[in-house]
């Protein structure tokens, strides 16, 4: 590769390239140090990918979390860091088959027609030829990941570690099967974790109905209910004990309407005497609270509707009706039975499966549970001893809240896709036996009749094991040794309980005897949404969906990065624009137009070398000990930045940095140095390599594609390492950085703005170069002195002239602390112009002095602020009041 770089900057002509190289060279594989090697000794830096599901494809939320987890792998690896970012992807147990099933429909064949068998291997199917979208997306963009590593949660060795976890926790106590209320979806036919349900308020109705008693038709008890069709479960109805108005009826029996059952009238502290009339139906196949009601009371428990949420047998009548139909059936009979006390409006909050959207059946089913008291109290106590930290700090309280009211999970759902529960059930005796292998027998009775439980676990239980088996648990491996724990999750919070709190819950428990600690990772950096342009949130019914390959294509992935990365703030969402991305392809352009200026200048100068050390003489120039100062400053506020993750911060400094002070001062500032005699032109060519190769390698993790095809370019496509992300990033050199050319420079640079904002005023043709005048102290008379021919080129002025007399009062004049300075040109002032100008400035500045005031009088800022910071505002409040003085007598001057 030679210095040449085409003319126009074009993405699509370099991306694809260096994605492919990146991967074909496994620039990103991570070996295992062996103890005591050299790789050993380097710092350990350990990424987990969130797994996106297999069914999926890239959305801009999976966007800015790539991008956020590369520029941060990228860097630790630029550190010298083993930098190891591992990648994977989730089976996605409802999802996928949900995926599968609709193919099957459109052929006119079900899951239940193929049978199990035939239909997992028509998924794996499925998987093998549409669920690498994702990870082709990903390659693409360019993501550090190391391939070599990644996984599939349904991998032969992650599922062997599944099944470990399940029956340790079986053995420990931990684990149980037992009929409880669940969420079920009639759509998917699963039971579903309380995580898995959206509430949505609904306007729907509170039904009154009239119980009659069993031994005086004509007494009634009147109950309430949202859910009508229930009623055909109910086995209790429950009072108040303290209701004075059913004390003498506690125990009497009900007859049930429509079902023609006796059910009997019990006291239980739930009825609230305030809630209409005091009475509660009680269900218990139906509903938890009403399921803890009949523990307590030993009551029946009728279970009325089937899988798909149609009334079954025990719902006499109303058998084969779906929910709906039978709650208005139900509804219209007991209207004709004269027991309809009543329709009211009433809000309520609907919970529906979060998956297909289907309104959840509270259930009564047998499943599996973890008892889950004892892991959260550990996973708790490793968050408040500050062995993992959240960023930002308010979710802690939030992953808090949930931590301390937390219920037994329900780990099993009703698919066939997935980890099947390692559990058979004797045929002769009901035994249960749970174990790592099929048994051959019962373990109780010892009858050969034994079949596997035919649920599947829950996707999050095996992904919360992720942080450990995928590094080779239950087996005591060098990987585990080395990567674990994991130094970072960066994920999104929407996963915060799903996913993040069940694996520090699982980490916390297997990996207690871990010699590292056991938790997970030491540190959680939660990211925000991406929304559109108008901080709306990004949905299909709004039309405002970005596709983030789409975005890519069209401005290119460095732009779309650098977007996402300079607006990630902690805590605040990202309002997506393209015009803000179509801001940063410039930014792209700016860097190539400037490689190319550089490439043009080094094939003109004789024995020039972009790849040379910078020698100590050639920094005795101002501009030369301003720009490395600000190189190795801007450097120390990146990697901090950085610790921080303040992406935006780490992003917005380099673009200053690179477009403002490097391109458009420093470039311009050289340019006679670069046409100067062989010698200077040489050393010009050789600090702006040297600077140039340093801000590329600074601009890298979050630009790497145009970074690294330049980086190349340099050296003529024989670099020191086979890739620009494995050099060396950029740190803060405290001897480099220089004070006083940093002050100087800023005098220069706001007295060119200010020559170049006059001409602009007066309309200085471009190619006019007119005199200035300038009042100053000697030390500012001396700087300007001896940078004259740069003020002069860049402000283009044609002599300057010092004064000892103040030019404040001229019309036109810009006064600073340090200097005053005048345009010699001869052109009528337009004084309603110049005096709304006057006037604006002055607000500000009066503006500006209030805000010192007001600080400088507060004695509990003064008490706490750093002293630096409190002398540097009194100074600034002695300068204003120079100012305003100097401001208002040019004012008066005017008239």
């Amino acid at each position: 590769m030679s210095h040449e770089l085409p003319k126009t900057y074009d993405p699509s002509a370099i991306e694809v390239r260096w994605a492919e190289y990146w991967v074909t060279e496994k620039l990103f594989s991570v070996q295992t140090p062996e103890p005591g090697s050299p790789e050993s000794a380097k710092p350990i830096f350990t990424l987990l990918l969130p797994p996106p599901n297999v069914t999926g494809r890239l959305h801009m939320g999976h966007m800015l979390n790539q991008t956020e987890m590369d520029i941060i792998t990228r860097w630790q690896r630029m550190r010298g860091f083993t930098a190891l970012w591992l990648p994977g992807t989730d089976h996605a147990g409802i999802a996928t088959q949900m995926m599968v099933e609709r193919q099957l429909a459109t052929e006119g064949k079900s899951r239940q027609g193929l049978g199990r068998e035939a239909f997992l291997q028509r998924v794996w199917e499925w998987k093998k030829h549409y669920g690498g979208a994702i990870q082709a997306q990903m390659k693409r963009l360019g993501a550090s990941v190391d391939w070599d590593r990644e996984y599939f949660t349904m991998d032969e060795n992650l599922s062997r570690a599944v099944i470990e976890c399940f029956v340790r926790l079986h053995e420990q106590g931990l684990i149980y099967r037992g009929k409880y209320i669940v969420n079920w979806c009639p759509r998917c036919m699963t039971a579903i974790s309380d995580l898995e349900v959206v509430h949505e308020d609904f306007a729907g109705k509170l039904y009154e109905f009239r119980y009659p008693l069993a031994d005086d038709p004509k007494q009634f008890v009147t109950i309430a209910t949202t859910r009508p069709e229930t009623m055909l479960g109910d086995t209790a109805v429950a009072v108040n004990p303290k209701d004075e108005r059913y004390k003498k009826r506690v125990g009497k029996k009900l007859r049930l309407p429509l079902m023609d059952r006796e059910i009997p009238i019990i006291a239980d502290d739930f009825a609230d005497p305030q809630f209409g009339s005091g009475a509660v139906k009680v269900t218990p196949a139906h509903d938890p609270n009403d399921f803890a009601i009949g523990l307590r009371h030993n009551l029946p428990q009728i279970n009325v509707m089937d899988d798909q949420a149609r009334i079954n047998e025990n719902g006499g009548p109303y058998k084969g009706l779906d929910r709906y139909e039978a709650r208005e059936k139900v509804l219209r009979d007991l209207e004709e039975l004269g027991l309809l006390a009543g329709i009211k409006d009433h809000t309520l909050a609907i919970g529906k499966c979060d998956r297909c959207k289907t309104i959840v059946e509270p259930r009564l089913s047998t499943q599996w549970f973890i008892k889950i008291q004892p892991l959260a109290d550990r996973a708790i106590e490793a968050v408040e001893k500050g062995e993992i930290k959240f960023t930002p700090e308010n979710y802690a309280k939030t992953y808090f809240e949930w931590m301390r009211n937390i219920h037994d999970w329900c780990i099993s759902r009703q698919l066939w896709w997935g980890h099947r529960i390692p559990a058979w059930h004797c045929q002769g005796c009901s035994h249960i036996t749970v174990a790592r292998t099929a048994p051959a027998a019962c373990e109780k009775c010892g009858g050969a009749k034994v079949t596997q439980d035919n649920d599947v676990l829950d996707t999050w239980f095996s992904s919360g094991l992720l942080p450990f088996t995928v590094f080779g648990w239950p087996e005591k491996t060098r990987d585990l040794d080395v990567f674990y724990p994991t130094m970072l999750l960066i994920t999104g919070f929407d996963i915060l309980f799903f996913w993040v709190a069940r694996m520090i819950m699982l980490g916390c428990h297997f990996m207690a005897d871990h010699k590292q600690g056991s938790v997970p990772f030491k540190n959680v950096y939660i990211h925000a949404l991406v929304r559109d342009a108008d901080r709306q949130k990004m949905s299909k019914t709004k039309g405002n969906v970005i596709d983030p390959i789409e975005v890519t294509e069209k401005y290119g992935t460095d732009a779309v990065r650098f977007t996402l990365a300079s607006m990630a703030s902690p805590g605040t969402d990202i309002a997506f624009s393209e015009s803000r991305t179509d801001g940063y392809r410039a930014f792209a352009n700016k860097i190539w137009n400037a490689a190319r200026f550089m490439f043009m200048n080094l094939d003109r100068v004789e024995g020039a070398s972009l790849t040379a050390s910078a020698k100590p003489e050639q920094h005795s120039k101002l501009e030369n000990r301003w720009i490395y100062s600000r190189f190795h400053r801007v450097a120390g506020q990146v990697n901090q930045s950085l610790v921080d993750y303040r992406f935006d911060e780490a992003a917005n400094t380099i673009y200053k940095f690179f477009w403002g002070e490097f391109c458009d001062w420093y470039l311009e500032i050289i340019k006679p140095a670069l046409s100067g005699a062989p010698e200077e032109a040489r050393d010009a060519v050789t600090l702006l390599g040297d600077l140039f190769e340093g801000s590329l390698r600074l601009l890298s993790p979050f630009m790497p594609f145009i970074t690294e095809e330049v980086w190349h370019a340099m050296y003529e496509g024989k670099p020191p390492a086979k890739s620009i992300a494995l050099a060396q990033y950029p740190e803060l050199d405290q001897r480099r950085l220089n004070d006083q050319a940093e002050e100087q420079m800023l005098v220069l640079q706001d007295l060119i703005e200010k020559i170049r904002n006059m001409r602009a005023e007066m309309k200085v043709e471009p190619k006019v170069k007119t005199p200035v005048k300038i009042h100053a102290a000697a030390e500012v008379t001396k700087l300007v002195t001896e940078n004259r021919g740069m003020v002069e080129r860049l402000a283009s002025v044609d002599g300057i002239e010092f004064v000892s007399q103040s030019l404040a009062q001229r019309p036109g004049a810009r006064s600073t602390p340090k200097f005053e300075v005048a345009l010699v040109y001869e052109q009528k002032i337009d004084v309603a112009a110049e005096r709304e100008r006057l006037t604006k400035d002055l607000t500000k500045l009066e503006g500006e002095l209030a805000n010192a005031d007001r600080q400088l009088g507060n004695q509990q800022f003064l008490a706490k602020a750093p002293a630096p910071v409190v002398e540097g505002i009194r100074r600034r409040q002695g300068e204003l009041h120079t100012l305003i003085e100097k401001g208002k007598a040019a004012l008066a001057k005017l008239g």
